[in-house]
């Protein structure tokens, strides 16, 4: 199976921060980060994982923001915390988002074939559309597209990103002294794209990786989301809690994959995984009582708030969710979805609802003993509703290490897992194809750079 973390500055939970062994300065300490990222790839670790928001508010109130670490309030920059990180570690993947609706393609591809050079092929790129409205007004947008408009713009954005990372064949830079050619004007190609969204012409000023280009991974899990996935992602991060859902789901993006030409292993399918584990389940549930005991009420509804679409602060924590409107384009409307169902199906009270959001994020959620996590891991693997995990710890501090230490050499033990990296790039880690670069010749610009 394939394992990725889902690295955030003090952990998944909401008041991981406040625990007493908790780091509450990792959001701005790069040597923690690279701590951590040694950690994993000691554990042979496919990669790590960054998220990302231009936004700190995401729809919350200033008083419940000001009580938790655990959103996007203050932190590193993440092309930049890779970067240095890149230069800590020599075989974990390292993947960050960017978005299609506030970034330039050129500017993307850029920054991640970077990346990918500086790290020796081990860099991904975590396509979303972001959706909520802070982030737009930062670059001047009060209202948000729709849904309809994000993924059309993300189709064609993808497109050019990967057009780009083509400009150079792989032998294009000769570099001889004796002949004094540094490159093959022959083997540079420009883009030349005009579109409905964009018009770039290329060629990138970054030539390819040893992987040949960054890998692709996509989050959505909506209509628009599994569509750009299946064309386009070779990884795949969702929130599936329920393994029959997840196996729909894995035998649907697998299905409309092949239907794009594509292998269905050329794509694999990651949900997350929420966890608190320990070498006993009672010690496992001990840490997660004392976690829920240290929700903050004015947070844990605003976490839920953020993620239903609703301000559910003037109904009864203790009564049911109320009706809520269908989601906007300013949610993730799978997410939004996924909540409703599990209020409903389970009859959970707002409170009860957002100690699930506080702990899981609508994710898978285990919490037991490191066989019992296993277990867990084994059976959605081998029933196919994954083919690995984007791992989310509870806690940063102590729980990567936890999970790299106890639960690993246990799926290791079972054979479910590498023992040592067999490969350098992240592509394969993964078991994926090295992409070829593009042969198509282009006589204007060899005219150009001729007359040059």
């Amino acid at each position: 199976m394939k394992l990725g973390l889902f690295m955030l500055p003090t952990g998944q939970h909401v008041a991981a921060w406040r625990l007493p062994e908790s780091r509450t300065d990792m959001h701005i300490d790069a040597g923690y980060y690279a701590e951590l990222a040694r950690e994993i790839e000691a554990a042979k670790f496919d990669l790590l994982f960054l998220a990302d928001g231009d936004g700190i508010h995401g729809g919350w109130p200033l008083e419940a923001l000001s009580h938790t670490a655990n959103r996007v309030v203050a932190q590193f920059e993440p092309l930049t915390l890779l970067s240095a990180l890149s230069q800590t570690t020599s075989k974990v993947g390292l993947v960050a988002t960017a978005s299609t609706t506030y970034y330039e393609p050129y500017r993307v591809a850029r920054l991640f074939a970077s990346l990918d050079l500086m790290s020796g092929g081990r860099a991904g790129w975590n396509v979303v559309t972001t959706a909520n409205t802070d982030s737009g007004e930062n670059f001047g947008y009060a209202d948000g597209l729709s849904a309809e408009q994000r993924y059309h713009r993300a189709e064609e954005f993808v497109d050019v990103v990967k057009g780009l990372w083509q400009s150079w064949e792989d032998d294009a830079f000769l570099r001889d002294k004796q002949t004094g050619q540094f490159f093959d004007h022959t083997k540079l190609h420009t883009l030349n794209h005009a579109g409905a969204h964009f018009n770039v012409r290329g060629p990138l000023n970054v030539p390819r990786s040893r992987q040949g280009h960054p890998v692709i991974v996509q989050a959505g899990s909506s209509g628009p989301g599994k569509a750009l996935a299946a064309r386009t992602a070779e990884i795949v991060f969702t929130a599936q809690p329920d393994k029959k859902k997840a196996q729909q789901f894995h035998a649907e993006i697998k299905t409309l994959a092949e239907q794009h030409g594509r292998s269905a292993e050329a794509i694999k399918i990651m949900p997350g995984l929420a966890v608190t584990v320990a070498r006993t389940e009672d010690e496992a549930l001990e840490k997660m009582a004392q976690l829920q005991s240290l929700i903050d009420p004015t947070v844990g509804l605003a976490h839920l708030s953020s993620f239903v679409g609703f301000d559910l602060s003037g109904y009864p924590l203790d009564g049911p969710l109320p009706e809520i409107p269908e989601a906007s384009a300013k949610l993730i409307q799978s997410r939004q979805q996924l909540f409703i169902d599990m209020a409903r199906r389970e009859n959970l009270s707002i409170r009860q609802l957002y100690i699930r959001a506080s702990v899981s994020k609508g994710h898978l959620n285990a919490v037991g003993s490191f066989k019992q996590v296993a277990d867990l891991m084994e059976e959605w693997f081998v029933e196919k509703a994954a083919d690995g995990f984007n791992v989310m710890p509870s806690t940063m501090t102590g729980g990567v290490a936890d999970f790299a230490r106890l639960v690993v050499p246990e799926l290791q033990r079972r054979g479910l897992f590498r023992k040592e990296y067999e490969g350098a790039t992240l592509r394969e880690h993964l078991g994926l194809a090295r992409p070829g670069s593009r042969l198509r010749p282009q006589p204007e610009l060899r005219e150009q750079v001729s007359a040059g």
